[in-house]
């Protein structure tokens, strides 16, 4: 994915971590929703509600996934799928781009 079209922003921002890590809501024509985001080098553990799917745009993450004992690591335009009512946890070193869609 290079670009999205025909989509509504929310301005505000989604701020987790103390700001380590945001994103911004973008909303589909369809109504399905993405979240565009940024995380700063750190550690964090995120739990889902709904199907998560991360694509990882720039940067490189660690990530152990619900019922995993192994970290993956997984790099520009990998991606990675998060159950719904789990967590996750994931480490990266340096900043990382990322489009989570939903569902």
């Amino acid at each position: 994915m290079s670009e999205l079209k025909g989509v509504t922003v929310v301005l505000k921002a989604n701020q987790y971590y103390d700001g380590s890590v945001t994103s911004r809501t973008v909303i589909l024509p369809d109504g399905t929703k993405k979240t565009l985001g940024i995380m700063q080098p750190g550690e964090y553990r995120f739990s889902t509600s709904s199907r998560e799917l991360m694509e990882v745009l720039a940067g490189e993450a660690r990530v152990l996934l619900p019922g995993q004992d192994r970290w993956s690591t997984f790099a520009e335009g990998e991606t990675f799928e998060v159950a719904a009512d789990s967590s996750f946890r994931i480490i990266t070193e340096g900043v990382l781009d990322y489009c989570c869609s939903y569902g």
